[in-house]
Order: structure tokens, then C-alpha cells, then sequence
């Protein structure tokens, strides 16, 4: 093997693998934070409206949706730190506008500018940059951790800051978070000496054609897209429900903390079981179907407490299953040189689904009534049920990115042909001038030992 291909970090890579988690971590954060309080908050406020709540809610959706690509691209261009830098400015900048807001449409301006800070794609780029090709997916997984753990953090500690500092106090600490996030990247995550694009992490739009006319990808670009309708309209519902109980805002935390941990602790030996046994693909439609079913039971349990944080605990449940699955599934579906470019058309439909969400939450409750929010979730969830029976029956397939060097065949075409003669190996793509390959490898039948024999000695 080359003699670099290490699978221990370096403690540049552990600085850049953390330094970015943490930026990513507050950024969501501080979007995170106001979902549990807004809608109380919303209330307060002149000129508000259910629709126009959850347009607040959901508009920084359509500015990410519309620029996480473009900013990512350019920052192939001018370098990945200017453009984070630029994004955590304009993140910044929304979160004093919010803060500072007394009327709705203020909110609404504040939140769009927040969205607009899209440097998700520009971060993953920077991740790949400073990381080994065999320790980039550790370093990315780190990343898309932390941000799952800021969402459960937001759930318990928005209805307390909410008490403690007031909603116009979380944006102003939204704004501290952001510029924490500045001082990270300037004073702690390493500058790359060099930049390239890297296929796995980054859309490449030659790939666009591939992804966009892959039906079992856009399956799940749907299913992303459906998720975050359901989620960002059902926080225009829940903490008003929870009021109508009879909590006060400050004791939504409480529920909110044994639902975390319970659905947690359902969820995790289901992804266990469908993972090792094969069973991802019934695991998935179950999930689905409970998503479904729990929209039906929050709609008819709005006067029953216990009911209410029982479906809240199975909705739960569905949604951190579904989010943990999608972007595996993503990952062993994409084909193996364009599965950056895959993530990023998915990223897009979440934070579209995100906008989609406030705004039809937001009308539907304006309309019809606080029931109808579940009701609407329930069909949205029912229309993705439909669609997951047709999906593939997923392999137990995984990605791996191999340094090849310097090779003597400028095309790359004799080391392909020896990987894919590798029992296990599915599909191998040889990026000579990057000196790389892209495989995807089913890891029940992948022959290690003739694979590492390769990559010791590809030329």
C-alpha cells in the first residue's frame, strides 16, 4: 500500500474534522433553535398570521435550496474559506435582522438572509480537501453527526432559552454562534495547500444528467423532500398543542426530552436489524408507514396528553430512522463518481422540502385549523409510501476512495479492469489526473486481500 494509506487521523485531519463539525454543529443549531418556541412567539407579533408564521419558519429554505450548489461551485473557484467565511456573515447578518424585527415580515426578511448563508456544500469541499481519501467518509459521518445532535440539543434547550433570553435573545445568540463558527474556521480548521474537486463530496454538473434520470435516486430526493415538508410543518403545530394542554412553553423541554430519547432508542436497533440482515427495504417502508400513521394520531389526539406524546414518540421514531436511512441508501444507489453530486441534488430537495413545509403548514392551519397541519402531513406521508413499495430492494453495498499515485496508463483503463475483476467490487471509476479511484464494493463478498494487492501496486 502507499505509505500515506493510514487509517488513523493525522491531528491536522482531527482538527479539520471537528473544526467543521463544530461550524456546521452551531450553524444548524442556531437554525434548529426556534422551532420549538417560533409558533408561540409568532403570536406576539403584529400583522401575524398562520400562513405568514410559517413562512418565517420555512423561508430560509428556499434561499438554501437555491444557493448550496451555486456557493458550493464557487468555491472551486475562489477557495472554500472565503465563501464559508461569506456564508457565516450572511448567517450572521439574518440572525440580527430576526433579532431585531418587531414586525413579521421583518422575521421573514431575517430568516431568508439566514438561509442564504448556504455553505453546507463549500464545507464538505473544504472536509475533502483536508482529509486522506481513506478517512474522508470518518470525517464526513462526524459532520453529518453533529448536526443530528444539534437538532436534539435545539428541542431541549429552544423552549428554555426561549424563557430564559426570549426568542429575539436566540437570534442574537444565533448571531454569537455564527460568529463563533468564523473565529473556528479562521483561527483553528487548517488552509488546504491545494483545492481540486472531489467527486465523492462535491457536484460536478456533468454528473447532473446521471442523477437527475436515476428513478431510484429521485425516489429518494422525493422522500427527503416529503420528510421535511412533514417536520418543518409540524413545528407550526406542536408547541401550540402543547400550550393547549396546558404546559407552559418552558416545560415543552421535558416532553421533548423523553421523546428524543425514546425514539432513539426504538429507532437504532431497526437500522441495526435492516442493515445486517438485508432488511433495509421492508425497515424503510415500515417507517414510512408509521410517519403516516403518526400525522393521523397527533391530528386526533390534540385533547390527549398522554396520546399526544405517544404518537409524538412514534413520529419521532419514523422521522430519525428516515433520516438516518436516506442518505445511506443515497450513498449505495448513487453511481460511484457522482455521489457528491447525488447529495447535493438531495441537500436541495430537504432544504425545498424545509420551505415547502412552512409555507402549506402555515396556509393549512390559516385555512382549515390546527388539524388539518397533521392532516396534511398525513397525505404528504401517505404519497411517499406509495412511491417507497417500487424502490429497489437496496445491496449491502459501500463506498470506498482508493490513491492510486502517479499511473503509468494516462486513461486509467488496465487498473480498472483489475478492480473490477475483484470479486465484491460492483463498480470502479479511475480518475487518472486525480490519481484516485471510486469504488463501490458489496461488503459481504468484497475480496479485501486482492483489493489491497491492487492499490499497493496499481501501475
Amino acid at each position: 500500500m502507499p505509505e500515506n494509506a493510514t487509517h488513523k487521523m493525522t491531528a491536522s485531519e482531527r482538527r479539520a474534522t471537528f473544526g467543521l463539525a463544530g461550524v456546521q454543529g452551531f450553524r444548524m443549531l442556531g437554525l434548529f433553535l426556534i422551532l420549538p418556541v417560533f409558533a408561540l412567539y409568532a403570536e406576539t407579533l403584529p400583522g401575524s398570521t398562520p400562513f405568514l408564521t410559517g413562512l418565517a419558519v420555512g423561508i430560509y429554505g428556499l434561499t438554501q435550496a437555491a444557493l448550496q450548489i451555486p456557493f458550493g461551485l464557487l468555491s472551486d473557484r475562489i477557495g472554500r474559506k472565503p465563501v464559508i467565511l461569506g456564508g457565516l456573515v450572511l448567517f450572521a447578518l439574518g440572525s440580527a435582522i430576526a433579532a431585531s424585527a418587531d414586525e413579521m415580515w421583518l422575521v421573514i426578511v431575517g430568516r431568508a438572509v439566514q438561509g442564504s448563508g448556504a455553505i453546507a456544500a463549500a464545507v464538505m469541499a473544504l472536509a475533502a480537501d483536508l482529509t486522506r481519501e481513506e478517512n474522508r467518509t470518518k470525517a464526513m459521518a462526524t459532520i453529518g453527526m453533529m448536526i443530528g445532535v444539534s437538532f436534539m440539543l435545539a428541542m431541549l434547550a429552544g423552549p428554555l432559552l426561549g424563557r430564559l433570553i426570549g426568542v429575539d435573545g436566540i437570534f442574537w445568540l444565533t448571531a454569537l454562534l455564527a460568529l463563533v463558527g468564523i473565529a473556528i474556521i479562521t483561527l483553528v480548521v487548517p488552509t488546504p495547500r491545494h483545492s481540486r474537486v472531489h467527486r465523492d463530496a462535491e457536484t460536478v454538473p456533468a454528473m447532473f444528467h446521471r442523477v437527475l434520470h436515476n428513478r431510484e435516486l429521485l425516489r429518494l430526493d422525493f422522500g427527503i423532500f416529503s420528510l421535511h415538508v412533514i417536520l418543518t410543518a409540524l413545528f407550526l403545530a406542536i408547541p401550540v398543542v402543547l400550550r393547549d394542554l396546558g404546559l407552559e412553553p418552558v416545560q415543552h423541554a421535558w416532553v421533548y426530552l423523553p421523546v428524543m430519547l425514546g425514539s432513539v432508542a426504538l429507532m437504532l436497533p431497526l437500522v441495526i436489524v435492516g442493515e445486517r440482515r438485508g432488511l433495509m427495504k421492508p425497515v424503510f417502508i415500515g417507517a414510512v408507514g408509521c410517519l403516516m400513521i403518526a400525522q393521523l394520531a397527533l391530528g386526533l389526539a390534540v385533547h390527549d396528553f398522554w396520546g399526544f406524546i405517544a404518537a409524538l414518540t412514534l413520529f419521532f421514531t419514523a422521522v430519525n430512522l428516515l433520516e438516518a436511512a436516506l442518505p445511506s441508501l443515497v450513498s449505495k444507489i448513487a453511481p460511484v463518481e457522482a455521489k457528491g453530486t447525488a447529495m447535493g441534488v438531495y441537500s436541495t430537495s430537504q432544504f425545498t422540502g424545509a420551505f415547502i413545509g412552512g409555507v402549506v403548514g402555515g396556509w393549512a392551519h390559516h385555512q382549515f385549523g390546527l388539524a388539518a397541519v397533521f392532516e396534511a402531513g398525513a397525505v404528504a406521508a401517505a404519497i411517499w409510501l406509495l412511491l417507497a413499495f417500487g424502490m429497489r430492494r437496496p445491496g449491502r453495498y459501500a463506498s470506498r476512495l482508493v490513491n492510486l499515485g502517479d499511473l503509468a496508463d494516462p486513461g486509467g483503463g488496465d487498473i480498472v479492469r483489475r478492480l473490477q475483476g475483484v470479486p465484491g467490487v460492483v463498480e470502479a471509476v479511475v480518475v487518472a489526473d486525480e490519481g484516485v479511484a471510486y469504488l463501490k464494493v458489496d461488503r459481504d463478498r468484497l475480496d479485501s486481500m486482492a483489493l489491497d494487492e491492487i492499490v499497493a501496486r496499481p501501475a
